[in-house]
């Protein structure tokens, strides 16, 4: 181990490998650890370091990206490697260029994106999606940290806008060659119609790669909550915001707003609100700031699926709450602490 830090160590000194410090210094962090470390007292842990983030969220999508390629095949592999390639270089580029070390946020990024595009996304469609989604949701920010919005859903809703047809006409149906022109919420929408809650739960209809097997989507919150690694108060207040709201919708109107269970078990709610609204460089700090996101995103989701053209609305609504983090925690922040009067 000495012989491969001596050898790290002489790599980063010599002039020829400064050009590519930062994946030296990666490279080195991987194989070594971190050699960062405290030299006195007091010594404590943050429980979510970085790199304990990533890869408990990582842990907890292996069983939904193993469901995915179960459903759908050995293309969704295809999928992430061109996922990963792709948005991988751009953040090579970007630390090459900045002279920074390679953060690990793309890892999580690059497996999220091609969870949540429809299985018959030709591979291009793929690479300008995350190109995109990395590029101008987190790069143009200053890297990971310091991003407004999901990069993963930026880039969703960029090839959603450039490509709808590719985006919205051809559903594959799970575990079957088959492709249907509509998913459960354009069925619902047209025909008033729901599909099974048994088989929504399971994946037997047509969706995203990674959103159709709920019980694996369920499976991976119940990982990120007990490791505290996902904050409870922002999917609980999601879902139940979906619920409540579309329950009072469908009591009023049920021609018009789709019953509440449909609701969460059909489209990506599950998916968003455990893996994306979470996120927590885009999300609120302040506790009661996180049930107002989780709120918002849950009114917007069920508004836009009722009322605008598009019959998903998790995406949209993730990255308008998004926009509203910052001011969300400074009027907590000021109506928590506000100066006492004489």
């Amino acid at each position: 181990m000495k012989i491969v830090k001596n050898l790290f160590d002489g790599l980063k000194k010599n002039r020829i490998f400064r050009p590519v410090k930062p994946i030296v210094e990666t490279l080195e962090g991987i194989l070594l650890g971190s050699p960062e470390s405290t030299s006195q007292a007091p010594h404590f842990l943050d429980h979510i370091e970085i790199k304990r983030y990533m890869s408990t969220v990582i842990l907890a999508m292996i069983p939904t990206t193993v469901a995915a390629v179960v459903f759908f095949g050995w293309y969704v592999l295809a999928m992430i490697l061109t996922s990963y390639v792709v948005g991988g270089i751009i953040e090579v580029l970007f630390a090459l260029i900045r002279k920074k070390e390679i953060e690990e946020g793309f890892l999580v990024t690059g497996l999220i994106f091609p969870l949540i595009l429809p299985p018959t996304v030709p591979l291009w469609v793929v690479a300008v999606g995350i190109a995109f989604g990395v590029f101008f949701g987190k790069e143009v920010f200053g890297g990971t940290g310091r991003n407004i919005f999901n990069p993963a859903l930026v880039g969703r809703i960029f090839i959603t806008i450039a490509f709808p047809q590719i985006m919205s006409a051809t559903w594959r149906v799970p575990s079957s060659d088959a492709i249907t022109a509509a998913s459960p919420l354009a069925v619902y929408r047209s025909t008033q119609t729901a599909a099974p809650y048994i088989d929504l739960l399971l994946g037997q209809v047509a969706g995203s790669t990674g959103e159709v097997f709920r019980i694996a989507l369920i499976a991976g919150a119940v990982v990120l909550m007990m490791t505290r690694v996902s904050s409870w108060r922002i999917t609980s207040s999601y879902l139940a915001s979906v619920a409540l709201f579309a329950l009072i919708g469908h009591t009023l109107s049920p021609q018009t707003f789709a019953p509440p269970l449909f609701q969460l078990l059909a489209g990506s709610v599950l998916f968003g609100a455990v893996f994306m609204a979470t996120d927590p460089v885009t999300s609120p700090a302040t506790r009661p700031g996180k049930f107002i996101f989780g709120t918002g995103c849950g009114i917007i989701t069920v508004l836009i699926r009722t009322f605008s053209g598009f019959t998903e609305g998790v995406m949209f609504s993730i990255v308008i709450m998004n926009a509203f983090t910052p001011l969300i925690d400074n009027l907590v922040v000021n109506l928590k602490y506000r100066p006492a009067k004489r």
